[in-house]
């Protein structure tokens, strides 16, 4: 794979996921348009009281996300690189009678395709992966806060991507030392699905991520990391608590997420 083609070669990828995930029960369709929130507490409580506010949802996927943090009050955009996806948002959109608004289109774009500023800029759960810039991540964060907005960034934590699928040995570099090329079967959300995708994406370890947003105007408010995973969606895993997963054989000797607040 050439990482120059990258963006075709993982929005191929997230285009042939997207029917499956919709019918996983890892997303639960039925139950969300039924009225269940698809966003963990841990957000929630990061994000705090949205009725009102205008919210950029970076990366939305099918919008599962954006459009219940529209159930609950706020603005939302969602921006995603799948055009598959987001005229599934689009369609979930209407179907539930909301006025979220979706955009296609590769996160380093989004200024191309928006002029707005908004109160929070939300991204979580697998994404920063995709991009191998994250300068220019944080720039297009920066750039469409208000002032004294925020940042509310949610993430699988680099320890993880160091593993090899089965979690039995460190495979990769915990720094960005290079782009990552891989073909698998399934989907995190369905391992049995019957389809076969090739990725290319990047591991950002933490000071990558800090100093990419301090360089581009935001201060870092808030920080933690969790010794579990909020979805199930890694091999080996065993739920200790409801919808909190581990590593079965590593415990709780890793961490597996972050979060942060930034203004």
């Amino acid at each position: 794979m050439n990482i120059d083609d990258y963006q075709s070669v993982n929005k191929k990828a997230w285009n042939k996921q997207v029917d499956v995930h919709v019918a996983s029960e890892f997303y639960n369709v039925p139950d969300f348009l039924k009225g269940k929130n698809s966003v963990p507490e841990i957000d929630l409580s990061l994000l705090g009281d949205i009725k009102g506010k205008s919210i950029l949802h970076l990366q939305c996927h099918f919008g599962q996300d954006t459009l219940s943090l529209a159930r609950l009050g706020a603005n939302c955009t969602g921006i995603d690189l799948s055009d598959k996806a987001i005229e599934k948002a689009q369609e979930l959109n209407k179907e539930l009678g909301l006025d979220a608004k979706f955009i296609c289109c590769d996160v380093y774009e989004t200024p191309n395709h928006l002029d707005e500023k908004f109160d929070i800029v939300y991204t979580s759960y697998g994404t920063i992966g995709w991009l191998p810039n994250l300068d220019k991540w944080a720039k297009v964060i920066s750039h469409f806060l208000k002032p004294n907005g925020k940042l509310v960034f949610v993430e699988f934590h680099p320890v993880v991507w160091m593993f090899d699928d089965d979690f039995t040995k460190i495979q990769y570099h915990y720094h960005n030392e290079k782009s990552i090329q891989e073909e698998n079967t399934g989907t995190y959300a369905d391992k049995n699905a019957a389809i076969s995708n090739k990725y290319i994406s990047w591991n950002h370890s933490l000071s990558e991520v800090f100093q990419s947003l301090l360089n581009n105007g935001l201060q870092i408010e808030y920080f933690e990391e969790y010794d579990y995973s909020n979805y199930n969606c890694f091999n080996e895993t065993i739920e200790f608590e409801p919808n909190k997963f581990r590593i079965k054989h590593l415990e709780n000797k890793i961490p597996m997420m972050y979060s942060l607040v930034a203004i």
